[in-house]
């Protein structure tokens, strides 16, 4: 089975329930299967270090996740338009991955969520971008041909998967959204699955 790393950061809960989402739609491509991964949380000031392992959810990454893996699906909820510290405090470390070329050619995408319509949701999907592309990889959205992104009227951009949470924080994930995070997820294993085929 080829790998792609769901890797997220969440501090609600929905980032991680839109991962599983990704998840679900990167194995639903044949020989392709999903390796959830988290980032641990960042203080300004630590006084103990996390432990290796965190009480719920999925594992914290490592290198070597990055270098096991043939695509990327990244996930932070919003942060005044931008991505959550853990995450980008992640991305910082990858000096030697970035150095060595371990991401070079493979596919990524990205998906955040909000607590408004117009909390940031492109501009930090476009933030999340960034490091990618300067990582080489080959960044994947999400086309105007899904029919859900067209209709809905909660999450989904064609940046990446998207949702939104409402002001107190309890909307469900939508149908719509569930669609489109399924979607990004099918689209990086098929991805990879086509450069595989003509490698």
């Amino acid at each position: 089975m080829t790998e792609i790393l769901v890797l997220y950061y969440s501090r609600t809960g929905k980032v991680a329930q839109l991962a599983r989402l990704v998840a679900r739609g990167v194995e639903e491509v044949p020989g392709m299967s999903a390796r959830l991964r988290s980032v641990p949380p960042v203080a300004a000031v630590t006084e103990s270090a996390q432990p290796p392992v965190p009480e719920d959810g999925a594992p914290y990454v490592s290198a070597e996740d990055l270098g096991e893996c043939a695509g990327l699906a990244l996930g932070s909820p919003t942060r005044f338009g931008n991505m959550a510290a853990p995450l980008k405090h992640f991305i910082d470390t990858l000096g030697a991955e970035w150095a060595s070329g371990t991401l070079v050619g493979k596919p990524a995408g990205v998906f955040t969520s909000t607590s408004t319509m117009h909390g940031g949701q492109e501009s930090t999907l476009l933030s999340m971008m960034l490091p990618l592309l300067h990582h080489g990889m080959l960044i994947v959205g999400i086309p105007y041909t899904e029919a859900a992104l067209n209709r809905t009227t909660t999450g989904g951009t064609p940046y990446g998967a998207s949702h939104v949470d409402g002001a107190s924080g309890d909307r469900p994930i939508s149908e719509d959204e569930k669609i489109l995070a399924r979607c990004l997820g099918k689209r990086i294993a098929e991805t990879c699955s086509r450069l595989a085929a003509r490698a």
